[in-house]
């Protein structure tokens, strides 16, 4: 198995690892993001993992870190066996992912193992199905809402459809009681803000006990037509920030769509392809693994840049295109934007229902698309703003 030499170990984490970091991977950075818009970080990203197969092949390349075991995937084949083999042999619940998430999800799916991850799993599972509530009518009101107001503006901002995305999932997940608690969202950004530097930052219980609190309430009511109805306040609880968090990066997919005139759910599943938000996936070994004919040892860290396998224009002939024919069944196993296998995002259906009626409510009132092919590696959505059509 080839090991990457110190100066592309370096070159691994200067231009793909440490880049993606700097955005925010829990809570998206402003000033960050800009930036990466503007030196195309993730095209030297992609461009950087794409050489790496060129010099060593597509077996799984160990990065030299001493007393770590860290290898990254470059071939889409490897990358469906890890994902189809989870959560036994190649666990979810890697240690950065714990000390991320711990901040504001401490009994999270995501970080939980064995018969607890089962069980947890299930309610995700049972709960996040767009059949058991009515997803496109509160998105439609909201749409309805943000729509007048961009009427009077002329134009749609990052910040006033945020606004309305998250009155919208809030009503989804908690009911309309909690429709206008920002509190409570802003409360739950600061943490996964505290949650972008992992160990490096002091867990604030204080702030997520209020947060608990505050949610406690709201799956306390269980208000009909909410997710909030369809479990115990208890199971419920600690599975919720993280639909929350979900739904932060299903807005950025939404509003990225518009920028290429996506259209319903296949809009949402090209944006994020194109602009994966999840865009490093991580899986830790819980015993040796043998990689075309070389083991790994246990507790290897698997790193998945997901930008690479979905815009490698030496696989993908629309790399740098809209290609909504892809979706809902892609041909390429490297296709994984919302992961793949036993941990495939159990909320997928949802975001793209969600999603997709806010693309549709939107897309017709507005100038787009705005962007073209071959389309930017890296999109700034904090930047992104339209105007309003003539006729409407």
């Amino acid at each position: 198995m080839a090991v990457a030499s110190r100066l592309d170990t370096g070159r691994a984490f200067a231009r793909v690892i440490l880049p993606t970091l700097a955005k925010g991977v829990i809570q998206r950075r402003h000033a960050a993001t800009a930036l990466a818009g503007k030196v195309r970080a993730d095209a030297a990203a992609v461009a950087t993992v794409k050489r790496f197969r060129e010099r060593y092949g597509p077996e799984p390349l160990r990065l030299r870190v001493t007393g770590r075991s860290i290898a990254l995937l470059l071939d889409p084949l490897d990358v469906a066996r890890l994902l189809a083999e989870s959560p036994s042999p190649f666990a979810l619940a890697t240690a950065e992912k714990k000390a991320a998430l711990e901040h504001f999800q401490p009994h999270g799916v995501l970080i939980s193992t064995g018969a607890e991850r089962e069980r947890r799993r299930a309610v995700n599972e049972d709960v996040l199905r767009p059949d058991k509530i009515d997803v496109r009518s509160i998105v439609a009101d909201e749409a309805d809402l943000l729509l007048r107001h961009v009427r009077s503006t002329g134009r749609l901002t990052w910040d006033s459809f945020a606004q309305a995305w998250w009155r919208a999932a809030r009503r989804i997940v908690l009911g309309s009681f909690a429709r206008e608690d920002v509190e409570l969202t802003d409360m739950l950004q600061t943490l996964r803000g505290n949650a972008n530097w992992a160990y490096l930052h002091p867990r604030r219980e204080a702030l997520r006990q209020r947060f608990e609190a505050r949610l406690r309430e709201h799956l306390a009511r269980a208000e009909p037509g909410s997710l909030a109805s369809l479990g115990s306040v208890d199971e419920l609880l600690g599975q919720v920030p993280h639909w929350l968090f979900a739904f932060d990066a299903a807005g950025i997919a939404t509003m990225r769509a518009l920028a290429i005139g996506g259209e319903g759910e296949a809009g949402i599943w090209e944006s994020v392809r194109l602009w994966p938000t999840t865009p490093v996936i991580l899986r830790e070994s819980t015993e040796p693994t043998r990689w075309h004919g070389t083991w790994l040892p246990e507790r290897t860290t698997f790193i998945v840049f997901v930008p690479y396998f979905h815009r490698d224009p030496d696989r993908l002939p629309y790399a740098d295109a809209y290609a909504p024919e892809n979706w809902p069944a892609p041909s390429d196993p490297g296709l994984v934007p919302f992961s793949g296998g036993p941990g495939i995002c159990p909320g997928r259906d949802l975001v793209l229902v969600a999603g997709g009626a806010m693309l549709d409510a939107l897309r017709d009132h507005l100038a787009v698309p705005t962007l073209w092919p071959p389309l930017p590696a890296t999109l700034n959505h904090f930047g992104l703003t339209f105007v309003t059509r003539s006729d409407d």
